[in-house]
């Protein structure tokens, strides 16, 4: 892929300019895999190695199917879907056994990532995520980056009834925060992140990740506002 040909051109569909989108904020949340972190590009590797070890084949349009939903939601539409004799536990186990490896070795922060959770912590601006993965990966490679202590609260999408489309997850990290949700700005990269996030009441920034590519101009519809990287909220 050519990212050079996907990424959000500058400017376009934006309803708040970046300059101006941290305005008003008192708390920001974000979405983990594919925002904050590059992870995306392994789990379609993990569905397909997984399904095969099982005898399953890998439909097509599986990763869109699932994406949003929570680590718990996930397995339960695999354990239906593909009829796994395994029960939730174990499923949700070996899809954690067989990531840790790639997150304690090859999954690396996004560009401009630290540098701007180090100006908001400076700012005073409270921070979340607000994740569809497991709690023990997220934990793990949130410390393993060394991000940990720019990050006031981690929740899964497991410790709430809906994954993502539903706003439920950011909803409950604003209440652990402490804030409104209309004083809540958060950063999404999959159209149904977006949409959990304006669901939920809050402004949402749509990050580019090459494994959404080709949710881009519906992202750009909802989302307030669109960037490539966050060092361009460094500018």
């Amino acid at each position: 892929m050519d990212i050079t040909k996907t990424n959000f051109p500058a400017g376009q569909g934006e309803k708040i300019p970046v300059s101006e989108i941290l305005n008003g904020i008192k708390a920001i949340i974000f979405d983990l895999d594919g925002t904050l972190i590059d992870s995306m590009w392994m789990w379609k590797q993990i569905d397909i190695d997984y399904l095969a070890s099982k005898g399953r084949p890998f439909p097509p349009n599986l990763q869109d199917t699932i994406s949003g939903m929570s680590f718990s939601e996930t397995a339960i539409y695999f354990k239906k879907t593909f009829e796994l004799e395994d029960d939730l536990e174990t499923i949700k186990k070996c899809w954690n056994d067989m990531a840790q490896d790639m997150y304690n070795t090859r999954v690396t922060l996004k560009e401009g990532v630290r540098e701007f959770l180090e100006m908001i912590r400076k700012r005073g601006i409270a921070t979340g995520i607000a994740t569809s993965n497991s709690s023990e990966l997220a934990f793990s490679v949130i410390k393993r980056l060394g991000i940990d202590a720019y990050i006031d609260e981690v929740h899964t999408a497991c410790e709430v009834e809906r994954g993502k489309p539903a706003p439920d997850i950011f909803l409950f990290v604003a209440e652990k925060l402490g804030v409104k949700p209309s004083e809540c700005l958060v950063f999404e990269d999959v159209l149904r992140g977006v949409i959990a996030g304006k669901e939920a009441g809050m402004k949402v920034c749509a990050c580019y990740d090459p494994a959404s590519a080709y949710e881009d101009d519906q992202k750009k519809l909802i989302a307030d506002c669109c960037i490539n990287s966050f060092a361009e909220l460094m500018q």
